[in-house]
């Protein structure tokens, strides 16, 4: 029978605080949130109350989403606070990088905010040899669509008007498509500076599928992590975006909501055609991923979202991150750290503390696949 070390930690935000000097986050420049407070979120926040270490020992280096970098850096802090000889080492890049890094076996675990495509699943039995690579869902939340324009501090868009912007058909504020869904407002006759991912990205592809489904006549692309129509500005990282809409007068980007609220940036309230516009919240995307299936199949658990959504409060822009890990076949020395880290990820602490940092806790009837097939991992 396997023995199992439980450590119990009882410790304030404050506490978590102290041991933020022993973190190891290695990150791109770009993906620094630096808007305070804890993980840059501005929320303080209660460290884990039971975290199970399991066997876990030695350095797990993972890679991938930019977009779940502030709940990982959550995480992180408050596993290796109970977990005394651990190193979690989490590289935000983007959700690209993380399949290649994982396909090449260099990390324990990839974060990518869209499920494995079938040809990478293919390349990943290489490195699972026995197994192959599978999605476990473990943050959802809003994509949000932050703006900055000098005067407004409230906006209303829509699916269609929000493809023509990022497609530079609409290209002045004041323009009569934007008036329409804002009556009342002053909008200025200025230039719309869009900004967009300059690297491979799951958020990228998430926006990319909300505009191709509810907007087929005016998003004509396919949804792929490379940003796909021409003009506008590219930054790296969710971070990057954020901070050129935050400095530029007249900018539109998209990036996970954690990152609005730690940098004050208004965002889009998005007309889906009920009965009123629906802000980007936690709880608003909540409403919208909790209609989620799982499309996967065996140990997969990669989720169909419902884009067209006119739930009313259901905000329909969200995403899913996924941890990719081996369903067999992961490497001896790192599987006990890889279990018992993604097994207080997707605890109820876990999950709990997502909110604040604006994200959405995944809906409790697929969470309970996600901890079962964590458990079995191999």
């Amino acid at each position: 029978m396997k023995l199992q070390r439980k450590n119990r930690l009882r410790a304030t935000a404050l506490g978590a605080l102290a041991v933020s000097g022993a973190l190891v986050l290695t990150a791109c420049g770009s993906d620094d949130n630096t808007g305070g407070g804890t993980a840059g979120t501005g929320e303080k926040t209660t460290a884990a109350s039971d975290v199970d270490c399991g066997k876990a020992k030695g350095q797990l280096r993972a890679s991938g989403s930019s977009a779940q970098k502030n709940a990982m850096d959550l995480w992180v802090k408050n596993y290796m606070a109970a977990c005394s000889g651990v190193e979690i080492n989490y590289n935000s890049s983007s959700s690209g990088e993380g399949i290649v890094a994982f396909n090449q076996g260099t990390v324990g675990f990839a974060g990518s905010d869209s499920a494995l495509k079938p040809e990478e699943v293919a390349d990943s039995k290489k490195m699972c040899k026995t197994g192959q690579g599978i999605n476990l869902p473990m943050v959802g939340g809003p994509v949000a669509i932050g703006f900055k324009l000098e005067g407004v501090d409230k906006l209303t868009l829509d699916a269609p008007t929000l493809a023509k912007i990022f497609d530079s058909k609409i290209k002045k504020w004041n323009d009569p498509a934007i008036a329409k869904l804002n009556d009342g407002v002053d909008l200025p006759d200025k230039a719309i500076q869009a900004f967009h991912r300059s690297e491979d990205s799951g958020t990228t592809q998430n926006l990319g599928k909300y505009l191709g489904a509810a907007a087929p006549d005016d998003w004509k692309y396919e949804a792929e992590k490379k940003w796909p129509a021409p003009g506008g500005q590219a930054a790296s990282g969710s971070s990057g975006v954020a901070a050129q809409v935050k400095q530029v007068d007249g900018a539109i980007g998209y990036f996970e909501l954690s990152y609005a609220k730690s940098q004050g940036i208004p965002t889009v309230d998005i007309n889906t055609g009920g009965a009123a516009p629906v802000q980007a919240t936690s709880e608003n995307a909540s409403k919208a991923i909790a209609a989620a299936k799982i499309k996967g199949t065996g140990k997969d658990l990669a989720l169909d979202l419902d884009y067209t959504t006119k739930a009313e409060g259901a905000y329909p822009l969200v995403l899913v991150t996924y941890e990719v890990v081996c369903d067999s076949g992961n490497k001896p020395e790192t599987l006990d750290t890889v279990k018992s880290f993604l097994s207080y990820a997707a605890s109820d602490d876990g999950q709990k503390i997502l909110t604040d940092a604006g994200y959405a806790p995944i809906p409790a009837e697929i969470n309970a696949k996600v901890r079962e097939t964590i458990g079995s991992l191999s």
